[in-house]
């Protein structure tokens, strides 16, 4: 039994990426005197809960992954792990992280990790081999983590919690067309449609919507009260950059255009949430 194979289930960059998004929240919505160990318990659980749903999602996708050049090294098309193990272990993390959640944090956080957790495997998965109806859908459990963080720091549901949904919802969509973009040769051979139909100026003009959307909805902490100018000027010059290189991009469409495009969005939005933090601690 390989340890480093179980690990490898549980997608850490994506779930380490998740956690820090919860922790800014719930941060952002302490507005600086958030409970250190409240903030530890919300991030745990939602590592554990996201793990297992990332875990049960490669059970699912275990044939598909089999076939696609970027995935077929994964720890079930290899055989370093075998479906049922993985299954165990996915079902087992993700019930840990929900019940850790409703116990160290309340029902507001678990329940938007649960819905994430629904979404993500009971919509978005399947959606892939049909529309491109996935990608749109796909962005809601990317973005409930932002719910989990502010729910579990002020027990409620508010505008700002809405706020930092909708920031993280938006620029998932030019970062994901992005990396489909680049891959549209690998999700061809499985039949994943998580681009639209009608070619790369279509694709194109998606990204720039998003990122264009994105603009004003990135200022809108600094606009309801929870974080300051610095937040405000770092989001705007952020943001204006990312639009830059969407506009880029789609005039262009070429693979490292793509590529481009996808690396922006690695940074853009960890530079939100660490001028989001700044701002408020």
């Amino acid at each position: 039994m390989s340890l480093g194979a179980y690990y490898e289930l549980t997608k850490p960059g994506i779930t380490g990426y998740v956690m820090v998004t919860v922790g800014v929240s719930a941060a952002v919505a302490g507005g600086g005197d958030l409970a250190p160990v409240l903030a530890l318990h919300a991030i745990v659980g939602t590592g554990l809960a996201t793990a297992g749903a990332l875990a049960l999602n490669q059970y699912v996708e275990r044939e598909v992954d089999a076939v696609m050049t970027r995935t077929r090294h994964r720890p079930l098309p290899s055989g370093r792990l075998q479906p049922n193990q993985a299954l165990s272990f996915g079902a087992a993390l993700l019930a840990a992280g929900l019940v850790y959640l409703a116990v160290a944090c309340g029902w507001w956080p678990a329940a938007f990790a649960a819905l994430s957790g629904v979404a993500y495997l009971a919509v978005y998965t399947p959606l892939k081999k049909r529309s491109y109806a996935a990608t749109l859908a796909g962005a809601v459990p990317g973005a409930l983590p932002t719910l989990i963080g502010w729910t579990a720091a002020t027990g409620s549901l508010d505008v700002g919690a809405l706020a930092l949904f909708a920031i993280a919802y938006l620029w998932q969509l030019p970062h994901v067309l992005g990396l489909a973009w680049m891959l549209r040769a690998d999700y061809a051979l499985v039949g994943f449609k998580l681009i639209p139909a009608g070619g790369g100026r279509l694709i194109g003009a998606h990204m720039m919507a998003a990122t264009v959307l994105l603009l004003p909805v990135s200022l809108t902490p600094t606009l309801l009260g929870i974080t300051g100018a610095w937040y405000f000027g770092g989001a705007l010059l952020a943001s204006l950059g990312f639009l830059a290189v969407a506009v880029g991009t789609a005039r262009d469409m070429s693979e490292a255009a793509a590529r481009k495009l996808f690396l922006a969005s690695l940074v853009y939005h960890p530079v939100l949430l660490g001028f989001m933090l700044f701002d408020t601690v």
